[in-house]
């Protein structure tokens, strides 16, 4: 099963014959700034990739845990947790996914043939059975929906009792204030969260990530994966990244400044409510393949999210800002969607 994800403009150029080049891609919840490329050393160009205690330490630093493994992107890890959990619980167990959501979770488990259950809301600890797996993806992409570290500290209180798994990927978290993290419980053995680097930093192309668990399931994860797995210029930078916290706070006003102004624009042109973090804005609308094929047409890219009921917008810079809301009047987007 292939999936459509954001990010993809050489295919969607083609499919709209306007160069790449033409296009307001705003299809991502990537970071519009990226954290700025230090220049690297060439004998880490020239050495095989090793693993890296500065980048472990740092990792720990800025996400306030005790154990942490970086990985090449969350996305390795999500393919692989399936067969880890086959390993050590068998398959013959509930396996509860969001509904809406990064849907490479689920592709990963169907295809693995456990048994999905999908919720709107967090499952009631009556729903759980015996060694389930709950999923939770907080913030959630693309609905932006928050679940507090209350919450999920019950949820996983409960999941511990039946012997399972409660997986987070906190992905966009770094953008949330006060943190609803649970990273620091990770240290349980019924606990796995996922960070990503790609989002809030920027640095979707370098590929790297970090999962934090018991050391047990940490090591179980390297037993499953492939030598070299995090390339060491993408763990020289992202050592760097972390530990600038400088650098990181004006990050994160810039990001809340633009993510107000789209907002708002977003309102004016929808008259609908808006959701999302400071790294996207969803806009739920009855049209909206009708409505991203024209913003399409004029070389704005936003994500048609999978349900075909929502637009993902990522965070636009004041000059892509400028441009969009040029489309957006010019389509009278409010005569598109009532028409």
């Amino acid at each position: 099963m292939s999936l459509i994800h954001g990010g993809q403009l050489q295919k969607i150029a083609l499919d709209y014959q306007i160069p790449s080049e033409q296009w307001l891609d705003l299809s991502t919840g990537i970071s519009p700034f990226c954290y700025p490329i230090p220049e690297i050393p060439t004998s880490i160009w020239q050495q095989l990739p090793q693993p890296s205690a500065d980048l472990i330490a740092a990792a720990k630093s800025y996400y306030g845990c005790r154990h942490i493994l970086a990985t090449s992107g969350s996305q390795s890890i999500i393919s692989k947790l399936p067969a880890l959990c086959q390993q050590h619980l068998g398959n013959e167990l509930k396996v509860w996914l969001p509904r809406v959501g990064y849907k490479e979770h689920q592709k990963a488990w169907q295809q693995h043939d456990y048994q999905i259950c999908l919720y709107d809301q967090l499952p009631l600890p009556q729903q759980l059975t015996a060694r389930c797996v709950v999923v939770v993806i907080n913030p959630n992409n693309p609905s932006g929906q928050l679940y507090s570290r209350a919450c999920l500290t019950d949820l996983l209180t409960k999941v511990e009792q039946l012997g399972g798994w409660l997986i987070i990927d906190e992905a966009f978290m770094d953008v949330i204030i006060p943190s609803q993290s649970l990273i620091d419980h990770a240290d349980n053995d019924h606990l796995m969260v996922f960070r990503s680097v790609g989002k809030f930093f920027g640095l979707a192309g370098i590929r790297l990530g970090f999962v934090s668990a018991a050391p047990r399931w940490l090591e179980a994860i390297t037993a499953l994966s492939s030598p070299w797995e995090v390339n060491g210029p993408a763990q020289f930078i992202a050592t760097q990244a972390l530990l600038n916290t400088t650098w990181q706070q004006k990050q994160l006003a810039d990001l809340q400044q633009l993510a107000e102004q789209l907002e708002f624009l977003l309102q004016q042109q929808f008259n609908n409510d808006i959701s999302g973090t400071v790294l996207f804005k969803t806009v739920k609308l009855d049209h909206a393949t009708e409505v991203f094929e024209q913003l399409c047409r004029h070389g704005v890219y936003v994500r048609l999210c999978d349900e075909k009921n929502a637009l993902r917008f990522g965070i636009a810079t004041t000059k892509q800002l400028s441009r969009l809301t040029k489309v957006l009047n010019h389509l009278n987007i409010a005569k598109l969607i009532t028409d």
